[in-house]
């Protein structure tokens, strides 16, 4: 949901922040929604899963 990804992109930002010692304005994060027809987890395609 939106405010999932909102909130991963706060908690994404101060880690990297922290951990690598930039700042937030040189942090950028992506949201890459995949659809489960274009995705496989051991051999099985994400769509096929029950």
């Amino acid at each position: 949901t939106h405010s999932q990804k909102a909130e991963l992109a706060r908690v994404i930002t101060e880690a990297i922040v922290t951990i690598g010692h930039t700042t937030p304005e040189a942090t950028f994060v992506i949201f890459e929604d995949i659809p489960k027809e274009n995705w496989a987890q051991s051999g099985v395609l994400a769509s096929d899963e029950k």
